[in-house]
């Protein structure tokens, strides 16, 4: 009974020690997020996906895509919008 109720204690105190270590994690990553250090390249790099617009067709596949996130190619003055580039390569050459 001693030995059960012994390696029950050191159970619960493992589990406070893996909770005290996560929480400490959690508020060093907190700050350090705060602090701007660990954070990637800022959106507004070059080469930074973009999202939002509005959303148009890719007329080789139909799926919909933003115009501001597509892959565009210039047809005759037209600007069309793909949702990849193997879908724009994939488009008739005019």
């Amino acid at each position: 009974m001693r030995l059960i109720l012994l390696n029950l204690f050191r159970l619960v105190l493992l589990l406070i020690f893996v909770a005290a270590i996560r929480a400490l994690i959690g508020y060093a990553g907190r700050a350090l997020s705060r602090l701007g250090i660990g954070k990637g390249p800022s959106s507004s790099a070059a080469g930074a996906p973009r999202s939002g617009g509005a959303l148009v067709k890719d007329p080789v596949c139909g799926v919909f895509v933003s115009a501001a996130s597509s892959v565009t190619k210039t047809v005759n003055g037209e600007v069309i919008h793909f949702c990849s580039a193997a879908c724009r390569d994939k488009f008739p050459k005019a």
